[in-house]
């Protein structure tokens, strides 16, 4: 199975890159995470902006995978809902990390989910993390490793 995680923004910092590849090197080879970093849209006006990373979104969405976005306005999922989403469907997935000003309706509209890892608005860099060990975690979860409880 293969995870794209599709993320709006700067490459991770050398520490933060550090800390996620920690989380990756745990999962099995059968799980693959791949990251596509986007360039933030280069208006100064919201609008345009958050309609180009938009549609550079829509150009890399990986065909019949599950469409997972991350919004603050998406549904919260417990531990076990998010592996039960993760790892019961048997097809690829791709998690989206929106801009700052978050995606158009067209981006929603392509998600199978749309889920929030938390109510306070989180940081990039600090997303990407949180989303990697809740990757982590889910196959934990999975697969009955007591990670979930330590």
């Amino acid at each position: 199975m293969m995870i794209k995680i599709i993320s709006v923004g700067n490459k991770s910092t050398d520490a933060m890159t550090s800390l996620i590849a920690e989380y990756e090197k745990r999962l099995p080879s059968s799980v693959r995470i791949e990251w596509q970093f986007l360039k933030h849209g280069v208006s100064a006006d919201v609008s345009t902006s958050k309609q180009q990373e938009s549609e550079n979104i829509l150009r890399v969405l990986l065909p019949n995978s599950l469409v997972i976005l991350l919004d603050e306005t998406g549904k919260q999922l417990d531990n076990t809902g998010l592996s039960h989403l993760l790892f019961k469907s048997n097809r690829d997935i791709t998690i989206i990390v929106g801009g700052a000003h978050g995606v158009t309706d067209e981006v929603k509209q392509k998600a199978d989910r749309i889920i929030s890892l938390s109510s306070l608005v989180l940081p990039h860099q600090i997303v990407r993390l949180v989303l990697i060990e809740q990757i982590y975690r889910s196959y934990a979860i999975h697969t009955n490793h007591p990670y979930h409880h330590l």
